[in-house]
């Protein structure tokens, strides 16, 4: 276990908690976990350092209640925390390990259509000095796809999908579509239909959100001969 600080400021008062570094990073990330257990002081303090702890007032003012597991919950989530290069260096492999998994399962080499090998991706990833960041790895492929290219040659192998979605979903669904979207159409029912270009890898994850959202009552056709 890793103690480090999180921390926040608010209304030009900064307020620090002492945490458990992968517990609080889990819990930042999204997932549940409890207080008493991400905490390692039940204490709120303005400086960590010199044991100054937060008066009861500056709390109340600052984030309307006392309570010292809802202050520090706010702190993770929205505030920073000392992540310890120990975790920086994991994150930075599992991204890297996520790329490379994503290419070797969805890039050919369009010269043969066959695909690279995973050690073949990450020996031109590390040639091209590729930098990735937190983002999911889907978002960041059109940069590290333009990087690799001039070190392999390399094309995405993707499904052209057409889908209808029913006018009452429109509205959550559109953002979902942007990054893939060749065409759209708006029907006169109100409906939305739009082509879309998606990596193959990413089709049935794809399809669990889209079901997800829609309640499955959205009309997915793959275009032939794309």
């Amino acid at each position: 276990m890793v103690n480090v600080t999180a921390r926040i400021r608010i209304k030009n008062k900064h307020f620090e908690i002492m945490v458990d570094a992968e517990k609080a990073i889990s819990l930042k990330r999204g997932k549940p976990s409890s207080m008493q257990n991400v905490l390692a002081f039940d204490s709120i303090f303005t400086d960590i350092k010199k044991g100054t702890k937060a008066s009861e007032s500056d709390l109340k003012e600052s984030f309307n209640t006392n309570d010292i597991y809802t202050i520090a919950e706010k702190i993770i989530r929205s505030g920073d925390i000392e992540v310890p290069e120990e975790f920086r260096d994991k994150a930075r492999e599992d991204k890297i390990k996520q790329a490379i998994d994503f290419l070797s399962r969805n890039a050919l080499d369009p010269a043969t259509s066959k695909p690279h090998t995973a050690s073949r991706i990450q020996s031109a990833m590390e040639q091209a000095g590729i930098n990735l960041d937190s983002r999911p790895i889907e978002e960041q492929m059109p940069k590290i796809i333009e990087k690799l290219r001039p070190i392999i040659p390399i094309k995405i192998e993707t499904k052209k999908l057409e889908i209808t979605i029913p006018a009452v979903h429109t509205g959550r669904v559109y953002g979902m579509l942007q990054e893939f979207k060749e065409k759209e159409e708006w029907l006169g029912n109100g409906d939305l239909k739009v082509t879309i270009n998606i990596p193959a890898g990413m089709q049935m994850a794809f399809y669990d959100k889209l079901n997800g959202i829609t309640h499955g009552s959205a009309v997915v056709e793959e275009v032939k001969g794309k």
